[in-house]
């Protein structure tokens, strides 16, 4: 069985949702606290022994190649000031993983953006880590559990986690077979489905571990109204004829392709953070205390 060491991070979306922050950056750089998203996304990467990522981008998006790029001249200059912990800050990434970036011509949905990279994958298997989803689960990265499982299984893995019915609706929802621990056999999805008609509370949440022959399944995987092909029904087309698991994973999700979600995720890195979370906690307190008036 071949090591995983590949992931493909999709970032080509426009991210309508938080216009018009994002028109002329992309969502993908909005930070968390002091870092950029998409860096938690790299550093779950490296954590789980990734070696090769690719960044799959879209139109004005060359602030993220700048940003996995080096910087001499800031280097030059915070070098000058005797600031060497920012230099190695901008730098924590060098030598850990080597970086491709492919621009995506147009949006065709999730399936082919991840076909926009075959030649990147070759006949490998992969992670994909979607970058609206930003995990936290220190000492065990979410791509990691997803790994493991692969090398248990031999097979394609979706990461899921249960969600009470009325947050599951919003998601894809598997379709189970038999279910061990935290493998659940998985038999198909259904795309935000009535409450009354949850097959599962199992959805999935932007993690995946893909062996390579997924491609000839987005090939026969037929468009939506709109054109696009969708990666979850590639994957249930590859469980018709062959194991696919769910994984159950552990950790904290945060969904920040939302605003609210992006909004949570920042006050609670910020109450990780030590230099900042007892003021943070302080000014939480004041609030909750004068019941705040807008």
């Amino acid at each position: 069985m071949k090591q995983v060491k590949k992931a493909i991070i999709p970032a080509a979306g426009y991210g309508t949702r938080f216009l018009p922050a994002t028109k002329a950056v992309p969502k993908e750089m909005l930070p968390i606290v002091d870092t950029p998203s998409i860096e938690y996304v790299v550093e779950e990467c490296i954590e789980s022994g990734i070696t090769e990522i690719c960044i799959l981008l879209g139109r004005g998006k060359d602030s993220i190649i700048n940003h996995f790029d080096r910087n001499f001249e800031v280097e030059t200059s915070l070098t000058r000031l005797g600031k060497t912990k920012e230099v190695a800050l901008m730098n924590r990434f060098k030598g850990k993983a080597d970086f491709v970036f492919i621009r995506q011509p147009e949006m065709q949905g999730t399936g082919k953006a991840v076909a926009c990279c075959k030649s990147f994958v070759g006949n490998e298997p992969f992670a994909v880590l979607f970058g609206d989803d930003v995990m936290y689960s220190p000492g065990l990265p979410v791509t990691k559990q997803l790994i493991d499982a692969y090398n248990t299984t031999g097979a394609t893995i979706v990461g899921v986690q249960e969600m009470p019915p009325e947050r599951a609706v919003l998601y894809g929802v598997v379709v189970p077979g038999t279910i061990k621990g935290r493998y659940i056999q998985l038999k198909g999805f259904k795309e935000k489905p009535p409450i009354d008609q949850l097959p599962s509370p199992y959805t999935s949440l932007g993690r995946f571990l893909l062996t390579p022959d997924i491609f000839e399944f987005i090939d026969k995987t037929p468009p939506v109204k709109s054109g696009e092909v969708y990666l979850p029904t590639a994957i249930e087309l590859m469980s018709a004829v062959t194991n696919v698991y769910a994984y159950n994973f552990v950790g904290k999700r945060y969904d920040i392709g939302d605003k609210f979600g992006y909004l949570q995720a920042n006050v609670e890195y910020a109450l990780r953070t030590p230099a900042l979370q007892n003021d943070m906690k302080e000014y939480l307190r004041r609030l909750v205390d004068k019941d705040f008036v807008l």
